[in-house]
């Protein structure tokens, strides 16, 4: 990760982002296409339910 300038920031970053990526990594290769589009949008309403973020973030402000 060559775009951050410090080990400390770099391994504060991975340690949030892995809980995340985990919940949007899916199997691809073992999904058809239609299924694999259900399953990533059902996932994407769980993560906007979860952090509490509207369709249109900018209107929040």
């Amino acid at each position: 990760m060559y775009g951050f300038r410090e080990a400390r920031r770099t391994q504060a970053f991975l340690s949030c982002f892995g809980p995340i990526w985990q919940h949007f990594a899916l199997r691809r290769h073992l999904l058809r296409a239609p299924l694999y589009r259900k399953h990533l949008a059902a996932r994407f309403v769980a993560w906007r339910e979860f952090t509490n973020v509207t369709q249109t973030p900018s209107t929040g402000f």
